[in-house]
């Protein structure tokens, strides 16, 4: 079935401007471009609950990731709460081998750059595999949307 016409889909997704908070300019370009992204290519279907199309809300409390799913018509169906103790360590290391490869572009070789994105595109991997396992039977994502809410996880926790 063609993406866009999957009632299983996100079609808005808001993060909670008091819990979240505002970001300098390059970070709420980053945050933007992640909600677009997953906007635009995406498989979401809370368990248990009708299909959709669906809203999220995303907001932050003591470190947990909450997710406010309603329906197309904002009905609200299902909160679930994701703890962000898990992902504190690969996050870290999402950023640092970023870095790296942001530095590399300028001076190093493209065997270096190379080898650096192919580290960050695994870890990447591994932060969207262990987004899967936590929200295994509560919403059921491909990894393809998996990779794209670890995104957008990292830019929450990015600060500029």
């Amino acid at each position: 079935m063609d993406e866009n016409t999957d009632p299983n889909r996100l079609i808005a997704i808001v993060l909670d401007e008091t819990s979240i908070g505002r970001a300098p300019p390059d970070v709420e370009h980053e945050r933007a471009v992640a909600v677009y992204d997953l906007i635009e290519e995406n498989a979401f279907k809370p368990v248990g609950q009708p299909d959709g199309p669906y809203r999220l809300d995303l907001s932050l409390v003591e470190r947990r990731l909450v997710f406010d799913i309603s329906s197309e018509a904002d009905e609200p169906l299902v909160t679930h709460i994701l703890s962000l103790t898990p992902f504190r360590k690969i996050v870290k290391d999402y950023f640092l081998i970023c870095e790296s490869y942001y530095e590399a572009i300028k001076t190093g070789s493209p065997n270096r750059i190379e080898a650096i994105d192919m580290g960050r595109r695994g870890v990447h991997n591994e932060g969207s595999r262990l987004l899967m396992d936590r929200l295994d039977g509560k919403i059921i994502v491909d990894f393809d949307t998996a990779r794209r809410l670890f995104t957008l996880v990292c830019v929450l926790h990015w600060r500029g």
